[in-house]
């Protein structure tokens, strides 16, 4: 479980300060990232909204989180409070998160 953890931390920062590399390894090709909007992006969309800034957060924090490990799969839940600036837009968001985690390599 601390190496799921671990790459939430990852995660979660690097959607504060996202570089292309990281993203790229903590994502999977056949990403699905479901927004609260309701928008959902592939993996290219979702990057480039990041080092766009289009989609900017400036803070985060995590709590509650709960990990549950399946075989070489990890179903992470956890509340998300976020400080954003999306598009130049100050911002706040309060989200309950799923996320699916996949071991590789």
């Amino acid at each position: 479980m601390k190496a799921v953890a671990d790459s939430v931390e990852v995660f979660r920062k690097a959607l504060i300060d996202p570089t292309k590399a990281v993203l790229d390894r903590l994502t999977m090709d056949n990403l699905s990232y479901k927004h609260s909007s309701g928008t959902v992006e592939n993996k290219a969309q979702f990057m480039e909204a990041l080092l766009s800034k289009k989609s900017d957060f400036v803070s985060i924090t995590l709590t509650e989180q709960k990990i549950r490990i399946i075989g070489a799969s990890a179903i992470v839940r956890h509340n998300l409070s976020a400080q954003t600036n999306n598009a130049g837009k100050p911002g706040t968001t309060n989200l309950s998160v799923f996320m699916m985690w996949q071991k590789h390599n």
